[in-house]
């Protein structure tokens, strides 16, 4: 008896596998093309939005460097078709910084929304810092200090620690303000930060005590 297969055999044999497995390798075939084909279709979708959402954004700078009132309308669209791309949170931080002065509270409510629902903790971060000076400008000292309470700010911490002594020092407590400084200067995120401006903040610390203890010692 023949150990090999006979051309003929080995024809059945092809057939008989192809007939109970075959539909294995087109079904996987067949998905691995769907697979393909979707996801090129949802990478040029996403392309189109982030392009959309892209021209609103640049849309909204000249509307803002405008001064024009269409930035409302512009950052309502941004928001309302893109609510989770980053130029909606950067749109929300660009109208916080026009409205500083004009409408503190938008600025506030803006600078929180980027806080709370920024998929991007930088961003997110950069939101909080801000807000946390937003709120030490309408004097809500408390509110201010809260908001940089944070368990683990990382390279920010630096910053937190210059804002929280500006907020100590605006609020006139210059010891608490001069451990912030000073954490400041040591804290990770250090060497992003101006320490000739810090420095300078710290001998002003120490002029206001020497003026308040002479006045003091006149009384």
């Amino acid at each position: 008896m023949n150990e090999y297969l006979t051309e003929r055999e080995q024809l059945e044999v092809f057939r008989q596998w192809w007939r109970d497995y075959g539909w294995y390798l087109v079904g996987g075939a067949g998905m691995a093309l769907l697979g393909y084909f979707g996801w090129n279709q949802y990478q040029a979708r996403e392309q189109a939005l982030n392009e959309e959402a892209a021209a609103l954004y640049i849309e909204l700078q000249q509307a803002v460097e405008d001064d024009s009132p269409e930035s409302d309308r512009i950052l309502a669209e941004l928001k309302g078709e893109f609510p989770d791309s980053p130029y909606a949170q950067q749109g929300s931080l660009l109208m916080a910084r026009e409205l500083l002065i004009s409408d503190p509270q938008r600025a506030t409510e803006e600078l929180r929304r980027v806080m709370t629902t920024s998929g991007d903790p930088e961003l997110a971060m950069v939101a909080r810092l801000r807000l946390a000076r937003v709120l030490a400008y309408r004097e809500s000292w408390d509110d201010a200090l809260a908001v940089l309470q944070v368990a683990e700010p990382g390279q920010f911490a630096a910053r937190i620690g210059e804002i929280e002594g500006d907020i100590h020092f605006a609020r006139g407590d210059a010891d608490a303000a001069r451990a912030a400084y000073e954490r400041a200067l040591s804290d990770p995120g250090w060497e992003n930060l101006d320490r000739n401006l810090l420095t300078m903040k710290l001998n002003d610390l120490d002029t206001v005590q020497t003026v308040s203890a002479v006045g003091e010692e006149g009384e």
